[in-house]
C-alpha cells in the first residue's frame, strides 16, 4: 500500500524490497533476450543509472558466473536542451575497453520520460563505436515521450501527469532507496 514518505516527498510506489525485485527481474530479462552473458556491456547514465547498471551487473554476475562489463556514459554535451538548462558540470564517462565495438549494449538510467536523455545518450555512444545491438534499462517509464523511444526492459510502469514529480532514490547516491510520486492536480 502506498505511503506518505515524508512530507512534501509523496507517496511511495517503490519500496527498498520493490526496486530490488524489480532489478533481479531486469537482470533475468536481459539475459534472457541476450541468450546469456557474452558480449553485454551495460552502461549507466549519470549519476542514479550508473549505480543500476552496476546493481545489474551484480546480479547478472550471480546468475551467470560471469562478470559483464559496466561503465558510465554522461550525455551532457549531447544534450538538446543545453541552452534552455543551468549548466551541468559533465561527469566521467568509462566505456570498458574503449569501444562498443560489436558488443551489445544496454544503456540503463533510472526514469524514462521525453525519451531526450536517451536520444543524447545514442548520440553519445556513437563517438565509442557501433555496437551490434542497443538496447534500453529503465527502473520507472514514466510515459510522456517526445521522440521514438521506448525500453526495452522497464522495471515499473507508471502513468504519470505532466505536474507529477518522479523521484528516485538510491543507496550510493541517497540516504535510502525509493520511488516516489509528487506533486500532481490535487
Amino acid at each position: 500500500m502506498p505511503r506518505e514518505d515524508s512530507p512534501g516527498e509523496g507517496r511511495v510506489v517503490l519500496s527498498d524490497a520493490d526496486i530490488a525485485r524489480v532489478l533481479k527481474r531486469i537482470a533475468h530479462e536481459i539475459l534472457e533476450a541476450n541468450k546469456g552473458a557474452s558480449d553485454l556491456v551495460l552502461l549507466g547514465i549519470p549519476s542514479r543509472g550508473v549505480l543500476l547498471a552496476q546493481r545489474l551487473a551484480a546480479i547478472i554476475a550471480e546468475v551467470e558466473g560471469t562478470a559483464v562489463p559496466t561503465g558510465a556514459l554522461d550525455i551532457t554535451m549531447y544534450r538538446d536542451d543545453l541552452r534552455k538548462q543551468p549548466t551541468r558540470t559533465p561527469m566521467p564517462t568509462s566505456i570498458p575497453g574503449g569501444t562498443v565495438d560489436a558488443r551489445v549494449v544496454v544503456l540503463v538510467d533510472d526514469v524514462l520520460y521525453s525519451g531526450r536523455t536517451v536520444r543524447a545518450a545514442l548520440d553519445a555512444l556513437g563517438d565509442y563505436g557501433r555496437p551490434r545491438a542497443v538496447r534500453l534499462a529503465v527502473l520507472v517509464d514514466r510515459g510522456h515521450r517526445e521522440l521514438p523511444i521506448r525500453a526495452d526492459h522497464v522495471g515499473k510502469n507508471l502513468p504519470t501527469s505532466h505536474s507529477e514529480k518522479v523521484r528516485v532514490r538510491l543507496l550510493g547516491h541517497d540516504d535510502h532507496e525509493s520511488v516516489t510520486i509528487a506533486g500532481g492536480e490535487p
